[in-house]
């Protein structure tokens, strides 16, 4: 199967803006007490695998697989996933720190939430898994989803080193404190997203 190598750095390219590296490196180098380095592989990886098996599982099953089985439309996953953010970057916002390790003693790491959901595989990346697989097909969307998610995991694993470099220059609280902020705006949008579809669908003549 011939592929279009331009069409998927660009599908890749967008899935890594909705993914936002960024934001992983800076709650990444925001623990406390830092991960060191056997810990910061070990989230990683993990929260890679598990967005990507979710972001594959309802891209290609779509919105079947949550309405019927889960009976989760995706306005609502939308709203919650905002609410987990909205909360995230709050903290991010007010304390400089996305997440004190300490608060997640009886939850070894970050991996599954809120890394791997919502902020890597969270309803806008979801929404554009579906939404690829319908028009370029399940081979394709695994492709660069698999591309976005690579780059976002190498960037990942240099979270200690940026982080450590942006501390030196003494500017990784205020990027944390923009990036809560930026959080915020995304959750706040998921929300108000997820709002609108819902009350476009309570509205709408029958």
């Amino acid at each position: 199967m011939n592929f279009d190598f331009g069409k998927i750095l660009e599908y890749s390219v967008y899935f890594l803006a909705i993914i936002n590296p960024p934001t992983k490196v800076l709650l990444l180098a925001s623990m406390d007490p830092p991960y060191s380095r056997r810990e910061l592989v070990s989230v990683s990886t993990k929260s890679t695998l598990a967005a990507f098996l979710i972001l594959i599982a309802l891209g290609v099953a779509g919105n079947a697989l949550l309405t019927k089985f889960f009976r989760i439309d995706l306005y609502s996953l939308s709203i919650a996933g905002g609410l987990v953010l909205l909360l995230t970057g709050l903290k991010a916002v007010r304390e400089g720190r996305f997440y004190e390790k300490k608060a997640f003693e009886s939850v070894p790491d970050l991996s599954i939430v809120p890394l791997a959901a919502p902020l890597i595989a969270g309803p806008g990346t979801i929404a554009i898994s579906i939404s690829t697989v319908a028009t370029n097909g399940a081979v394709f969307t695994v492709i660069v989803i698999a591309c976005a998610l690579v780059i976002n995991l190498v960037f990942m694993l240099l979270s200690r080193y940026i982080g450590n470099f942006l501390d030196r220059i003494h500017v990784i609280g205020p990027l944390i404190r923009i990036s809560g902020l930026i959080v915020m705006a995304m959750a706040v949008q998921m929300i108000l997203s997820g709002s609108g579809q819902w009350l476009q669908i309570v509205f709408s003549p029958v």
